[in-house]
């Protein structure tokens, strides 16, 4: 995906992807798709998404956990990869019920008032890039794990979690000489705080409390994040 804003861009809109605009976490639902792709046995796949979720525990600092999880691809090819994205998005496709239909519908809304809109994840291409293509988005913002020779190296060159959301935000609307006040931001997690204050209009998802009290002290909007029947 491009990283460069239409150049009619008068403002931005940026999704928070995992449980905000998408029902489920990215990079877990699409390791699991992966480790069947690429013929582990039910027993293996069964410990090595044990071992991934194990990332989340609390106490694990959430950057860390997100470059110990691309360790997992290491020697893989990146080609490989990018192709079971496109297969695992597309099962997706047919099964439906893969994004939240008023943050889907959200989006559309602000593609069809000219604004550039902006998907900003710690997931990375492979599981964003059908997913922006599918939607229609400008720009993926997102983890870039290190590839050599077409092959993933397992080393991580740059996390997109947390403070880092804000500061890729803040950077592309730089560039732009965008005003932040004019922009929107979407989210379901604390970790999307520094998005959403960045920004003059902020839109928390889902139902975390501290995000529902940041919301009702500032007066942000709310969208419930409703499960579509269909995908799109």
């Amino acid at each position: 995906m491009t990283t460069a804003l239409p150049t009619t861009t008068h403002a931005v809109a940026f999704f928070d992807v995992d449980e905000t605009l998408t029902t489920v976490k990215t990079m877990f639902d699409f390791y699991d798709f992966f480790l069947e792709a690429v013929g582990h046995t039910p027993q293996e796949q069964q410990r090595l998404q044990r071992d991934a979720r194990d990332l989340l525990r609390p106490g694990m600092p959430r950057e860390e956990g997100n470059r110990l999880f691309y360790r997992r691809f290491a020697g893989y090819r990146a080609e490989q990869t990018e192709a079971t994205g496109r297969a695992w998005f597309a099962r997706h496709l047919r099964q439906g019920g893969f994004f939240h239909q008023d943050v889907l519908e959200a989006l559309t809304a602000h593609k069809e008032r000219g604004l550039a809109t902006v998907l900003v994840s710690g997931s990375f291409a492979p599981a964003l890039d059908p997913v922006a293509a599918h939607v229609g988005a400008d720009v993926v913002l997102c983890t870039r794990p290190e590839i050599q020779d077409g092959v993933y190296t397992g080393e991580v060159l740059t996390t997109m979690i947390g403070d880092a959301k804000a500061r890729a935000a803040r950077e592309l609307l730089s560039q732009r000489g965008i005003a932040s006040e004019e922009c929107h931001a979407y989210g379901d997690h604390v970790s999307d705080l520094g998005l959403l204050r960045l920004v003059g209009h902020p839109v928390v998802v889902g139902d975390h409390p501290d995000l529902l009290a940041e919301a009702g002290r500032y007066g942000w909007h709310h969208l419930t994040g409703t499960k579509g029947l269909t995908s799109a």
